[in-house]
């Protein structure tokens, strides 16, 4: 198998066929990461109904992929240096698009499965693309970075905002909604063919220029948990709000159309940020003077959603989504910030997506337990200001310039 010179440091960005093959192929892949899961928010109250469910289970359809992202993280490095990191997220794709079709057959049981296989298959896509990017373009990692974000940003806040007019407005239901993601995987699948042909990266000439070096200990780096607990609350943040948002929004005085349209704007605005940060953070020694920012952001939007301002809900979706574009942002480039080789990326990655997502898969169904015991969204808001100011403590300390 031909593979990169990993040592190689130089490796530019260049106009070839291979190149814009890969940047579309990772255009592709970032749209699959997103839009299988912010589809089901703005679809709960039909899920509820077709099948029966309470708040507190409907939390899970949001919790079940946080919960399998935390086991199936720490193990996505090591599969894919065993198998090629092409040919590991190739094989996840297949498997998202069989959640996919599971998920849509309208029965609990297969819908839970169904977001299970979901959940392990981007899995792999969320830990090994920041050391994919570190391999194959070093010197372009923001760029990689920013292009890969939006794309994901994109096809997540279609998917919110186009999620509840087909559950409600054609005959395909629910099902129907959550089943075009598919299309973008099936997509996907075929774009990724010529990366599986090309060149490869090896991950075994990358751990400290020997494959027989020991990796580092993660879970004994300070640093390493910091940046675990801010990927958690921003997470958190992420996935409350996409599952939660609207139904805040139609208790507020919202019709269900107008509250996922409006959570779509909020995903939408996250677009500007996730394409900019990453190339600036990777210009700058600390990314404090970012992590401000976005904490101003989110409690602005945050603070005006709890107050109830609906003369200003445009404006408060914004600040959110801002504030969560910034935040992605910095945190992908944390990983490999922090790290002096790729593989140190991929376990950084592995590690810090595994205790986040343990830590944010609590989030929906918090919220949904919490709107359930009180009869209101005013204690879920509250926990959303708080969760902000938690971010803004761990997400500083992970932004000072050092490595693990």
């Amino acid at each position: 198998m031909e593979t990169i010179d990993t040592t190689h440091k130089t490796k530019k960005l260049h106009t070839t066929t291979s190149t814009l093959v890969f940047v579309v192929a990772i255009i592709f892949l970032a749209s699959t990461m997103r839009s299988p899961l912010t589809g089901v928010g703005p679809v709960i109250p039909s899920i509820r109904e077709g099948l029966g469910i309470s708040y507190f289970l409907a939390g899970f359809l949001t919790t079940i992929p946080l919960l399998a992202f935390a086991v199936v993280s720490p193990f996505a490095p090591r599969i894919s240096r065993r198998i090629g990191m092409e040919y590991t997220l190739f094989y996840s794709i297949i498997l998202l698009t069989i959640g996919i079709v599971l998920r849509s057959l309208g029965s609990t049981s297969m819908l839970i499965f169904g977001t299970v296989l979901i959940g392990i298959a981007i899995s792999f896509g969320n830990v090994l693309v920041p050391g994919f990017f570190k391999l194959k373009y070093p010197l372009h990692i923001g760029l990689l970075t920013g292009i890969y974000t939006v794309s994901m940003n994109i096809s997540a806040a279609v998917s919110v905002g186009i999620s509840n007019p087909i559950a409600t407005n054609t005959s395909w239901g629910w099902q129907g909604a959550l089943s075009i993601a598919g299309i973008l995987t099936l997509i996907t699948l075929i774009i990724w063919l010529p990366l599986l042909r090309g060149e490869k990266v090896d991950l075994n000439a990358i751990s400290s220029n020997s494959s027989n070096t020991p990796e580092i200990k993660i879970w004994k780096k300070p640093l390493a948990w910091a940046i675990a607990f801010a990927m958690g609350f921003q997470s958190l943040l992420f996935y409350c709000s996409i599952s939660w948002l609207p139904e805040i929004l139609a208790s507020q005085g919202y019709s269900a159309d107008k509250a996922g349209w409006l959570t779509s704007v909020m995903q939408m605005s996250q677009i500007p940020m996730t394409f900019l940060i990453p190339i600036f953070a990777e210009k700058l020694r600390s990314q404090r003077p970012f992590v401000y920012m976005f904490t101003i952001l989110y409690i602005i939007g945050f603070v005006g959603l709890f107050l109830k301002l609906t003369d200003f809900t445009v404006l408060w979706m914004i600040c959110i989504g801002l504030a969560g574009g910034a935040s992605f942002g910095i945190l992908m480039m944390l990983f490999t910030l922090r790290t002096k080789t790729a593989y140190e990326a991929a376990q950084i990655s592995g590690f810090a997506q595994s205790i986040g997502y343990l830590l944010a898969a609590t989030g929906p169904v918090l919220f949904g337990f919490l709107h359930d015991v009180t009869g209101s969204w005013n204690s879920p808001n509250i926990l959303f200001i708080v969760s902000a100011l938690i971010l803004f403590f761990t997400a500083n300390i992970g932004a000072k310039d050092r490595y693990l």
